[in-house]
């Protein structure tokens, strides 16, 4: 194969490159979401009304340990490092090397702690950063769209791993993850955000 030739096959994975750079977080997670669509909820990251309706409820005085599942590009990993006091620690958890890469180039705290792994997997991930419980736990996740097992393996970890009166924070764009939480929390809070592509469902589940 000639230079020129060489040169004409790589051209397309230097636009895709370009292309990825001028999207910035953007095109990272639209990336995420076409390698693994199931384990993406949305091709756009949520908006900063659900942000803060979701985060509304946490005591943050009361916070040392947050963790996330599936952080995609960090929408709400900033907002929660804001909030959190400086002793606490946030934990994000995601099975997509492409996101857990991105997040460890563009966020620096100290605090912060992305893990390549499963949120099933939770209790054995903040032993090992040394905690034996979480404060809250927040997912996206899309429980409708998960393997078979999985919701219902991330519902259980999450109730067992959760302090009594924490709490796992949940937005869907479906009504479903609510099955999988109902068979841990008897008390779940449910609230909807509008302004939101698309809008969403939000729970907040209570460890009692």
């Amino acid at each position: 194969m000639t230079t020129s030739e060489l040169a004409r096959e790589a051209l397309p994975g230097r636009v895709a490159r370009r292309f990825k750079r001028m999207l910035g977080p953007w095109g990272v997670f639209l990336e995420g979401f076409l390698r693994h669509p199931v384990m993406v909820g949305s091709i756009i990251p949520s908006s900063r009304f659900t942000i803060d309706k979701m985060l509304g409820p946490v005591n943050w005085d009361e916070c040392k340990l947050f963790v996330e599942y599936g952080p995609g590009v960090g929408t709400f990993c900033q907002p929660v490092l804001d909030r959190l006091p400086r002793d606490g620690m946030l934990i994000v958890i995601d099975t997509n090397p492409l996101f857990i890469d991105y997040l460890k180039a563009t966020i620096s705290d100290s605090r912060f702690v992305p893990v390549l792994g499963s949120a099933a997997d939770v209790e054995a991930i903040i032993k090992t950063h040394g905690f034996d419980h979480a404060d809250y736990v927040l997912s996206g996740l899309p429980f409708s769209t998960l393997p078979e097992g999985v919701g219902p393996a991330i519902a259980a970890a999450t109730h067992k791993v959760l302090r009594k009166g924490g709490a796992f924070l949940v937005y869907q764009f479906t009504p479903k993850a609510r099955d999988f939480m109902a068979k841990h929390f008897t008390h779940i809070d449910q609230g909807l955000e509008l302004i939101n592509v698309p809008p969403c469902v939000l729970f907040w589940g209570w460890k009692e």
